[in-house]
């Protein structure tokens, strides 16, 4: 019996993809690249278009259950994001440098700060829930930054100096058509994909190139699979989160396999082009798969609701007997100190109460221990609150307006270092 449409978006695991920007008729358009839309439905996921607009970032919650994230071309790094003044003393770009690379590739030059906000969290999110990831071209390049390497600023410019065989990574006047040769790592995804075309002795490929930044030092976590012939490495992966059967898969490729086709023609270069696709989408659903046998499982389920209903049961008790001790206005006794321990965990970690709560929890006597402590913790907020009040009611609501972008600015750092601080514990 055919599926329902509706029944599908619940079956159908989900991957994320972040819209690119560009201007049509004097207005802003987002997009994305049909052939990474096409590849992905047909190995059997939903993709699922971010958009490329201010605030998202702070939005990737409601994009949940997140399956997969494949993230793809755009424009520069903002360079701050990655360290260079870390790397500029070794072989950097000089100001005349930085206008040339400007003049030569305006249209990537220019950044998009929004789009590298949504993407590195959305990485840093991947990383730190082990979700499936496929880095294209900038996606490569935002998952390295995301682990802490950095970027070459203009590729051909940098490694110029460094006296290595000169390579194009781009062509604009060849943009599909230009190729250029990369050795294929060993041991590694890329060799068993490309295997069938790969000579014997020589493990070569033809790939082709729309970049003029790349990896400059590769993250810890990571290993080459691909190299260009000026040493630009061409393609990564982390080989501890690599087992697509099992639902891992964290790769970037330097290179557009979707894209490696003949000239007027959906023919793939190589037969193992499409592969990165098919086993990063493998990946993501048997990550979906996991994912629901855990938050699915009855018997997981039946376990934390008879927990829950124990402790349930304990801090009820606790406030029981605080009530009566309340009620009878009696000092409480050492014997019941242990019972009333739960109530007063309870309490401490649930500072955060409706006036009616609070209300009704000190009628009932749940405020342990006399409520000495949870008193004093009350009337502090409460006078605190009221010489906040005095001082805002003196100022001018110019200031007042100031006073309240300062804090939304807060709100949004804060948020932002927390979130960096809990991935790195």
């Amino acid at each position: 019996m055919a599926t329902p449409t509706s029944d599908l978006s619940m079956i159908l695991p989900r991957v994320l993809i972040v819209s690119r920007r560009t201007v049509r008729k004097n207005k802003f358009v987002d997009f994305v690249g049909e052939y990474h839309l096409d590849l992905i439905v047909g190995y059997g996921a939903a993709p699922v278009i971010v958009p490329r607009v201010a605030g998202v970032q702070m939005l990737l919650d409601s994009f949940e259950p997140i399956h997969g994230v494949l993230l793809c071309e755009g424009e520069d790094i903002d360079p701050s994001l990655y360290d260079v003044a870390e790397e500029m003393p070794a072989a950097g770009l000089s100001p005349d440098e930085l206008d040339e690379v400007r003049r030569l590739h305006a249209s990537d030059a220019v950044g998009d700060r929004e789009k590298d906000n949504i993407e590195l969290r959305l990485a840093r999110r991947c990383l730190q829930r082990n979700v499936p990831f496929l880095g294209i071209c900038r996606g490569s390049q935002v998952l390295n930054v995301a682990c802490g390497g950095t970027l070459y600023q203009d590729v051909e410019c940098e490694l110029a100096k460094t006296g290595k065989e000169a390579v194009a990574h781009i062509d604009y006047d060849n943009y599909d058509g230009h190729r250029h040769p990369v050795t294929v790592e060993e041991n590694t995804p890329l060799h068993s994909w490309f295997r069938d075309s790969l000579q014997e002795g020589k493990m070569e490929l033809m790939v082709n190139s729309y970049h003029h930044q790349g990896v400059k030092r590769l993250a810890d976590r990571f290993v080459p699979m691909a190299f260009a012939p000026d040493g630009l490495i061409e393609g990564f992966y982390d080989p501890d989160a690599y087992n697509p059967e099992q639902g891992k898969f964290i790769m970037g490729l330097q290179f557009h396999p979707e894209r490696m086709r003949q000239p007027s023609s959906d023919e793939f270069d190589y037969p193992g082009c499409p592969a990165a696709y098919q086993e990063f989408v493998k990946a993501v659903i048997a990550y979906q798969k996991k994912v629901n046998d855990v938050g699915h499982n009855p018997k997981d389920a039946l376990k934390m609701d008879q927990e829950m209903e124990k402790r349930r049961k304990i801090i009820v008790r606790s406030f029981s007997i605080a009530k009566n001790l309340y009620d009878a206005r009696i000092d409480m006794p050492l014997s019941k100190e242990p019972d009333l321990e739960a109530g007063a965990e309870f309490l401490d970690s649930n500072t955060a109460l409706s006036l009616q709560q609070d209300k009704r929890l000190k009628q009932m006597g749940a405020t342990v221990r006399n409520a000495s402590s949870y008193l004093q913790r009350l009337k502090l907020n409460e006078e605190r609150e009221r010489v906040a009040r005095v001082f805002m009611e003196r100022m001018s609501a110019e200031r007042l307006s100031d006073l309240l972008s300062f804090y939304h600015i807060m709100e949004k750092i804060c948020s932002e270092v927390l979130e960096k601080k809990l991935m790195n514990t």
